[in-house]
């Protein structure tokens, strides 16, 4: 069992997210830095489908009653091991009374733990993700018990050994959304040749920017949307849906973020850049 002394800002249980239920008005959800996720399982040995630990801004702090191998990827949060630090990407043997915490944050916005064999908590519509209004609750709290699963799975040295850093970049790979080419063409203009910054209004749900575009589109019809599409209200102002993102909406899609678009987005917090790239 492991036992959480601090749970930081917003941390929460994250699998690769909720499929299969769109039509029921349930969230995709998963883990916002997709990539840094899976590279955290594979670290430890488990299978990319295994629930992990995501962190957001700050660090936790957990106390261990199992002995375990963890593994840390994504943001930079100065992580420690008894007040000692400990290399990312890499995999942590941890003991029965030993403590994990984390200082200040390096690069990036998002932090990964992995633990051998995945953590056993609920599962609601086949995911372990946490999601308000679905899961008994939407983030991890104080005093808190995570159990891990029985399974052992073998430390899978060679992945480990091929592992880099967390890959941070301003541009944006994206393709075409529905309603772009009812765009004018000084709006393409401005979309993509404008550096983008991050507004304070961001979480799982989705990113607005600080700089707006007049939109002349007529209102659309409610329809599809997902994780990565790139809206555009009546006021002008760019929203970016995320994992956590309705299934429909009403504003024109100019835009669709490749997944790993999205996981760079996710590295991303107040005042960051961005650029729109479109991917022919």
């Amino acid at each position: 069992m492991i036992k959480v002394i601090n749970p930081g800002f917003y941390s929460s249980i994250q699998d690769l997210g909720r499929f299969g239920s769109q039509n029921f008005g349930v969230p995709i959800s998963g883990s916002m830095d997709q990539c840094s996720a899976d590279i955290a399982n594979k670290i430890i040995g488990n299978n990319s489908i295994e629930a992990l630990i995501e962190l957001t801004m700050t660090g936790c702090s957990l106390k261990f009653e199992i002995d375990t191998e963890i593994a840390i990827t994504g943001s930079d949060m100065s992580p420690k091991l008894n007040e000692l630090s400990v290399d990312m990407y890499s995999v942590i043997e941890v003991k029965n009374g030993d403590t994990l915490s984390f200082g200040r944050i390096k690069y990036g916005f998002r932090t990964y733990i992995a633990f051998r064999g995945g953590i056993n908590s609920e599962k609601v519509m086949e995911s372990k993700s946490m999601y308000v209004g679905l899961t008994k609750n939407f983030k991890i709290n104080k005093n808190d018990e995570i159990y891990l699963n029985d399974s052992k799975p073998s430390l899978n040295k060679k992945y480990k050994a091929s592992m880099n850093k967390l890959t941070l970049s301003d541009e944006i790979e994206c393709y075409k959304g529905p309603e772009y080419s009812k765009l004018t063409t000084q709006n393409k203009d401005k979309l993509l040749s404008t550096q983008f910054s991050i507004s304070n209004n961001h979480n799982r749900m989705g990113y607005v920017l600080n700089q707006k575009i007049k939109n002349t589109i007529k209102p659309i019809i409610t329809s599809h949307v997902m994780p990565g599409t790139v809206q555009l209200t009546p006021g002008g102002d760019i929203i970016i849906l995320m994992r956590d993102s309705q299934t429909t909406g009403g504003y024109p899609r100019i835009l669709q973020l490749t997944d790993r678009a999205i996981d760079f987005v996710a590295q991303k917090g107040t005042s960051s850049l961005i650029k729109f790239l479109i991917k022919n």
